[in-house]
């Protein structure tokens, strides 16, 4: 099983966004950090999700995926399989197409201090852009 750790954050809201993230693999840390453009929060999280998902694509296919964020919005819109705002629609329904490529997909809120690796590279990301 992978543990895939995500986060985003945005200068403004909307505003210049990136994400961060960070797959376990037994000991073993990958850490990603993209700047992706002009997002709300909200949108840039569910962002950091599909990256993450591509991610896991290319270098952990067949594996189960346990995803951990601090975003509430993301875990209750994913387990819940509905949205009503027609901005994060596409965004659910790319997570659910990609979610069929994996035997298993967890996705589950965390504090956002059981989060800091991925934050970190989230605001990095944001401030290359400086």
């Amino acid at each position: 099983m992978i543990e895939v750790y995500t986060d985003a954050a945005s200068k403004g809201n909307p505003g210049e966004s990136g994400i961060g993230i960070v797959i376990k693999n037994g000991k073993d840390y990958e850490e990603y950090s993209y700047s992706i453009g002009i997002y709300s929060n909200h949108e840039a999280e569910f962002h950091a999700v599909i990256k993450a998902m591509e991610l896991c694509m290319s270098h952990h296919p067949e594996e189960i995926l346990s995803f951990r964020t601090d975003s509430k919005v993301v875990v209750d819109t994913v387990e819940k399989n509905h949205t009503k705002n027609k901005n994060f629609l596409p965004l659910l329904e790319k997570i659910q197409e990609l979610s069929k490529q994996f035997p298993l997909f967890f996705i589950k809120w965390i504090p956002e201090k059981q989060n800091q690796r991925a934050d970190r590279l989230a605001r990095e990301s944001i401030h290359k852009l400086k």
